[in-house]
């Protein structure tokens, strides 16, 4: 009995590893905060990971409900073209894949009206609150990652 009289300390230290692994995870999974400003309600825009080059836009989307991966979540994007109009041939629309990353190329987001080159966002997935939200690249950045934690729906 001597031999093993290691193993119960052993296995209450890596319960305490778990569970506090497990309440970090939680706790860096919070709902991302949405804007709700933006070019929405014009429909869906066309689904297509590419509006031309120069920036790509690439991130993943997770549930904040133990801050799992999204797949299948629907990722539309909107950004306005050089006259400050948002139209169908400056937004499209990407599918999470099954680990819920994404991929968006077009190009670099214009400035107008005084406001910084942004990409207005939507984030719809089946058991979760739509997300509005809008990405802000660096000045001149030429990609940009983001990642989006959406909200369970309300049981």
């Amino acid at each position: 009995m001597a031999r093993w009289s290691w193993a119960p300390a052993l296995i209450a230290s890596l319960v305490v590893a778990v569970a506090t692994a497990g309440t970090a995870s939680a706790a860096s999974c919070s709902p991302t905060f949405g804007d709700g400003f933006g070019p929405f309600g014009r429909g869906m825009p066309p689904v297509r990971a590419k509006i031309g080059t120069g920036h790509v836009l690439t991130g993943v989307v997770l549930s904040a409900l133990g801050c799992k991966p999204v797949a299948r979540a629907r990722v539309e994007l909107w950004q306005a073209g050089r006259n400050g109009r948002y139209t169908r041939a400056t937004s499209a629309t990407v599918l999470t894949d099954a680990r819920g990353r994404f991929r968006f190329e077009g190009p670099y987001p214009t400035s107008y009206e005084g406001t910084e080159p942004h990409i207005h966002v939507r984030v719809i997935a089946s058991a979760h609150r739509p997300l509005l939200a809008r990405v802000v690249p660096a000045r001149g950045a030429k990609r940009t990652t983001v990642r989006f934690v959406l909200e369970p729906e309300a049981l």
